[in-house]
């Protein structure tokens, strides 16, 4: 996105709205999940007015919540692949021009990419069998210190290039005139989409965490903290991948082909680039897992939740339901790929869009509604709830940007989606 978008302006614009709208929309999920201690369609039908259907929201975040995992799971499946591919020296054997192929080639292969997205499957609520704190957890726990020790090595070695100077400026120092002939509100919009979507806020996937989480720290700070961590690890991403684009004379606005068919002949010219290559989508699997196990968590908690299920029911009813659902994503690119659901978009292309664009933008906007005005659960409450504990607290002199700025900017979010 950054490449895309025209380098350091996006990663401005990126951190403001993680800034102005991330943290405060975080902080109503969360809150919504720390007072009813249940997953978001129960809890809307705790915290809401007698009659009022609030809950109806929940359903779409479920539905969002599926929809992500019908494409995310082969998109995830795609770096454990290349990881694969990296350590047992495939791409020691391919010159450079035969990348691009390599990745053409999986596409095609619709036994290989569901092979590899079936294994994202079962490994995801293999952890979850064990529980929030002994599976979820602990392995989030295992990954994320394996995540930041690796990234941070990949962009020492990066940085040390020659030529990583030039990826360094583009990357971090604005050039308006380049920001200009992008365009300055299609970067600002991709920045502010790119926000929600890092941070999945709007379909629920962090509400499920909120109600999990004691009263000992304020959400403020627990906001700020998720959101400082998950900045870092973007931030010394872009160090990893820009220096080593301008050392290796790489186009940098390529957009997801970037990943899968630049950067490994990036690592393929590196001295010891199977080792550099392995890191990198190990790095990319942790990444992504993340996201993985935190949104299986949501689905398994609502079976449980609504239906009364066991742990275990919930999780085999999941693991089935979302191994059959992903299939259309991987048969997009090979045995389906004459259909598109929306417009000219592929399958998973069409599930992105009403994920990204729509659900995301507006659950955040109906979060916020229900936590701000009195037909929803209000202000009030909600800044009770937000400033229980120890640590940062939520101003009320920010009630005013909450209830009137705010709405306005996530809208102009969702409009520009859709005309776009």
């Amino acid at each position: 996105m950054t490449g895309a978008n025209g380098g350091a302006a996006f990663v401005l614009f990126y951190l403001l709205f993680l800034l102005v709208m991330g943290i405060p929309i975080m902080t109503m999920e969360l809150a919504i999940g720390r007072a009813s201690r249940l997953s978001t369609y129960n809890a809307y039908k705790k915290l809401e007015r007698p009659n009022s259907k609030w809950h109806v929201h929940g359903v779409f975040c479920i539905i969002g919540c599926y929809l992500l995992m019908m494409y995310y799971t082969t998109v995830s499946g795609w770096m454990i692949d290349y990881f694969f591919k990296f350590a047992t020296g495939q791409f020691e054997t391919i010159e450079n021009e035969a990348v691009e192929g390599v990745f053409n080639s999986m596409l095609q292969n619709p036994l290989e990419m569901g092979l590899f997205m079936a294994l994202t499957v079962i490994t995801g609520f293999g952890v979850l069998l064990f529980g929030v704190q002994k599976g979820l957890e602990r392995v989030n726990k295992v990954m994320m210190t394996g995540l930041l020790i690796l990234i941070v090595v990949l962009a020492v070695h990066s940085l040390t290039l020659e030529g990583a100077s030039e990826g360094v400026k583009f990357y971090l120092l604005p050039d308006w005139e380049r920001t200009r002939e992008v365009g300055i509100g299609r970067v600002a919009s991709a920045a502010m989409t790119q926000a929600f979507f890092t941070l999945s806020l709007g379909i629920g996937a962090l509400e499920i965490f909120g109600s999990y989480m004691s009263d000992e720290y304020s959400l403020t700070g627990e906001a700020v903290r998720i959101v400082g961590l998950d900045t870092l690890v973007a931030i010394i991403s872009g160090l990893i991948i820009f220096p080593a684009c301008f050392s290796y004379n790489v186009e940098p606005g390529q957009g997801p082909s970037l990943i899968f068919m630049t950067l490994p002949q990036v690592f393929m010219n590196m001295e010891l680039g199977r080792l550099w290559g392995s890191c990198f989508f190990v790095f990319m699997t942790f990444a992504s897992f993340s996201t993985v196990i935190a949104v299986f968590e949501n689905l398994v908690a609502f079976l449980c939740d609504s239906f009364g299920l066991s742990r275990r029911k919930s999780i085999i009813i999941n693991f089935i339901f979302i191994l059959f659902a992903s299939m259309p994503c991987v048969l997009g690119y090979n045995v389906w790929s004459n259909i598109h659901l929306i417009g000219a978009r592929d399958i998973l292309d069409s599930e992105d869009f009403i994920v990204s664009k729509l659900l995301l933008p507006g659950g955040s906007l109906i979060f916020l509604l229900f936590c701000t005005t009195r037909l929803g659960w209000g202000i009030d409450k909600y800044y009770e709830e937000v400033n229980k504990g120890k640590g940062t607290k939520m101003s009320r002199a920010y009630i005013m940007f909450t209830k009137y700025v705010l709405p306005i900017l996530i809208l102009g979010i969702l409009i520009q989606g859709l005309v776009a």
